[in-house]
């Protein structure tokens, strides 16, 4: 099946538009078959208390990786749920743009295994993570996200006869 370029722009923009990515700062930048792209331009806000970007925030950033490196795998009435999140800080980031890429390593009919990597403006990786996640046909939908949201609902996620 082909993906439906349509349903894609208005993801990342159903996307963007969320509650916590608002909140974050995180724009999603580009989705497709096994891969994610995305960032956050660094605020006071994802600061803690010691002045440096909270873990919570490469924590969320990985996640949103790798959520997204394996949705165009899912059925169209199919979401995701974290199981189980691992993530390494390796290094310190201040201020500028981070950049997460998510890549999917095995997109299963049940469980998904995902990773995504953090790294700076000048390319310096500052966080690598992994996500297992579990399909769920019929529950936590895009479709369910919109209404959610009062959006509309996004074009099909494939394209007919593809």
């Amino acid at each position: 099946m082909r993906l439906n370029p349509e349903h894609i722009r208005a993801l990342i923009a159903l996307t963007n538009e969320g509650p916590y990515f608002r909140l974050l700062s995180i724009e999603v930048l580009d989705i497709g078959p096994g891969f994610s792209r995305s960032r956050v331009g660094l605020e006071e806000k994802h600061r803690n208390p010691f002045g440096m970007i909270h873990g919570g925030v490469y924590s969320s950033l990985v996640d949103t990786g790798a959520y997204l490196a394996v949705y165009c795998d899912l059925e169209e009435d199919a979401g995701l749920v974290t199981l189980d999140l691992s993530v390494h800080n390796l290094a310190k980031a201040r201020d500028g743009f981070l950049f997460v890429e998510g890549k999917r390593i095995k997109a299963g009919r049940n469980i998904c295994l995902a990773e995504a990597t953090i790294t700076d403006q000048g390319g310096k990786l500052i966080a690598h993570g992994t996500s297992k996640q579990m399909v769920t046909p019929g529950l936590q939908t895009m479709a369910q996200a919109a209404a959610a949201m009062g959006r509309p609902p996004l074009p099909p996620k494939f394209l007919p006869g593809a």
